[in-house]
């Protein structure tokens, strides 16, 4: 049975007695090309411990055991793990947790080595679990994941555009962010109402700028990014004294728009104002 070919899929899923849920966002990929880009963009080696989010059916996580030295699938549905459990049997370096990923100790999971995260993610939990994972104390060197085609873009959005925003900032202080494939929704089963994309990011040797504190850094970015058509001196004049000044010294326009600041401006916004 190949898993990438969608007549061996859906002959899976009627004798699984298995109907795809809308609510958990499970969409299976059944193409191949797509797969391998996956997984090549990956650069896995035996030395790689991955972390993949909804396993599904397993077609991504049999490339990552033939290609990294352990893997850990995380996998909510409990319908399908045991037919996960079933199918690598005999695979001792698959470590299977059934659980929510929203829910388990976050932390304590990267701790155990991972170092990679690759996965076609749920749509339902994609953009949640992302700025987690990036917050964590020890986050993966590369993610390599599927999602949402907008969710890609603000992303990997440059400062200035309409898409730049709180999780842009986020990802890109410290990895260089890419959309890196789109994916059409023939490409998965049942195929989702949009579009997809493979996001790649990719730790920076040094972050653009030192993060004293994330905590009062995300709470700026919600603040400045819920109010993006407000110049960004009355945004903070509210909430923080001595604000004109402070922007003049960092060289950064009162009558600037949130979507205008880069992220490294971000990162030193945020510590002088903590000051």
């Amino acid at each position: 049975m190949k898993l990438t070919k969608p007549s061996d899929v859906r002959t899976l899923l009627a004798t699984l007695d298995f109907h795809p849920s809308r609510v958990l966002g499970q969409n299976f990929l059944i193409d191949a090309n797509i797969l391998n880009i996956l997984l090549d963009a990956a650069e896995l080696t035996p030395r790689d411990v991955v972390l993949e989010v909804g396993p599904g059916l397993g077609v991504l996580t049999e490339g990552l055991l033939a290609r990294a030295g352990r893997v850990i699938a995380v996998e909510k549905d409990a319908r399908l793990v045991p037919w996960l459990e079933k199918k690598f049997a005999g695979f001792p370096s698959l470590g299977l947790l059934p659980s929510d990923i929203l829910e388990v100790d976050l932390p304590a999971l990267l701790a155990q080595g991972v170092n990679k995260c690759v996965a076609n993610l749920p749509y339902a939990v994609a953009s949640r679990f992302l700025v987690e994972l990036l917050g964590a104390p020890r986050p993966p060197e590369r993610l390599v994941v599927t999602v949402q085609l907008e969710v890609a873009e603000r992303f990997a959005a440059a400062p200035g555009t309409h898409d730049f925003g709180l999780v842009s900032v986020l990802a890109q202080l410290d990895y260089a962010v890419r959309l890196h494939k789109r994916i059409s929704p023939t490409c998965f089963w049942p195929p989702p109402e949009v579009t997809s994309a493979i996001l790649l990011l990719e730790r920076r040797a040094a972050p653009l700028a030192a993060v004293p504190d994330r905590a009062a850094l995300l709470r700026l970015l919600k603040l400045c990014f819920s109010k993006r058509r407000k110049q960004l001196g009355t945004i903070l004049r509210h909430e923080y004294a001595g604000v004109d000044a402070k922007l003049t010294a960092l060289g950064l326009a009162a009558s600037g728009r949130p979507e205008d600041l880069a992220p490294a401006d971000w990162a030193r916004l945020s510590a002088a104002l903590a000051r």
